[in-house]
């Protein structure tokens, strides 16, 4: 499925494939949280990192979070921003080359809808999660990673688009 992407103030989109389109996924870390997340929360997709286009590069910018301050281990997400309007538009991890993972929330092409019951919610634990936030109810909670992949979670639910 192509999916067609863009930042608030228009400067910057881009299409990728996907065979993974459902927005299924909730991160509650503070890395996600504190980049994208008003509720709390982030969730990306997974598109195939060799079709990814990008109109209005010039208006790209990247940043590398530390995932831990203390020993200054950076994060393997390379998150890109448009540089106007601070719109977060996807995050590259150069252990998963094939792959880049756009945010469901900058994506303009209608995406699956699910249920409350079918949304994981990971990285729960005290390290990560915000107090205030919210966590719908859901029998899929993960205190840090969950128990299936991307590809998993869509071929075992019917939602992978060859």
């Amino acid at each position: 499925m192509e999916l067609q992407g863009s930042c608030h103030c228009g400067k910057v989109s881009f299409s990728v494939t996907s065979h993974t389109p459902a927005p299924f996924m909730r991160c509650y870390c503070s890395i996600c949280r504190k980049c994208q997340g008003g509720g709390g929360y982030a969730i990306n997709i997974m598109g195939q990192h060799k079709t990814l286009k990008v109109n209005g590069r010039e208006h790209v910018r990247y940043y590398r979070a530390l995932r831990d301050k203390e020993t200054n281990e950076l994060c393997g997400n390379i998150r890109y921003f448009c540089s106007e309007c601070g719109s977060h538009l996807y995050a590259y991890n150069e252990s998963y080359s094939d792959f880049v993972y756009p945010m469901a929330c900058a994506i303009d092409t209608p995406l699956p809808e699910l249920s409350h019951e079918d949304v994981y919610c990971i990285m729960l634990n005290d390290k990560s999660k915000a107090n205030w936030a919210i966590v719908p109810p859901s029998k899929h909670t993960f205190q840090e990673y969950p128990d299936v992949s991307l590809e998993e979670w869509h071929k075992k639910h019917n939602q992978y688009i060859n």
